[in-house]
């Protein structure tokens, strides 16, 4: 075999190789891939039935039924055009309510959207303690602290 034939061979094992291995990661990455989908798709018959996929919208009013003795509930969401029933199994979390943004992760069965996870949004209001705290008591405009704000205790070093 003369060297430009082996390289070619070489070169064709090369990209025949890499072509496997991409043509692995795609089906991997694809399999791991959860689409978004509002009510309104999910009511129009757009998103799939029976493959894991996510849902988002607002729950809606007076919709959130919890079974007693168990931890199953089942809520309806809307994007104020349609609505989609959610069932799951499991501890809400904290920020879970009525007219509160939640996304849900699951398969649509029969109409019905079976959650695996809830996850509640917080509002664009939101505001972490510290800073809403600060915002309270701004520095005066010459940067000294606030009249109404605690003063900072000064330390006090201990002599031997």
């Amino acid at each position: 075999m003369t060297p430009r034939r082996k390289r070619l061979w070489t070169l064709i094992a090369v990209l025949t190789g890499l072509g496997l291995a991409a043509a692995v990661a795609f089906k991997a990455f694809d399999r791991n891939l959860q689409y978004f989908y509002n009510p309104s798709e999910v009511a129009s018959g757009t998103a799939p039935a029976g493959k894991s996929i996510r849902v988002g919208g607002m729950v809606a009013k007076g919709s959130v039924v919890r079974s007693p003795g168990s931890l199953d509930v089942q809520f309806t969401i809307t994007d104020f055009a349609k609505n989609v029933t959610v069932r799951y199994t499991g501890l809400l979390p904290d920020l879970f309510r009525e007219g509160q943004g939640i996304i849900a992760r699951g398969e649509l069965k029969n109409g019905v959207f079976m959650a695996d996870e809830v996850l509640a949004k917080h509002d664009e209001k939101y505001m972490p303690p510290e800073v809403a705290k600060s915002l309270k008591h701004p520095p005066a405009a010459d940067g000294s602290p606030d009249s109404a704000a605690p003063a900072a205790t000064p330390a006090v070093e201990k002599s031997r």
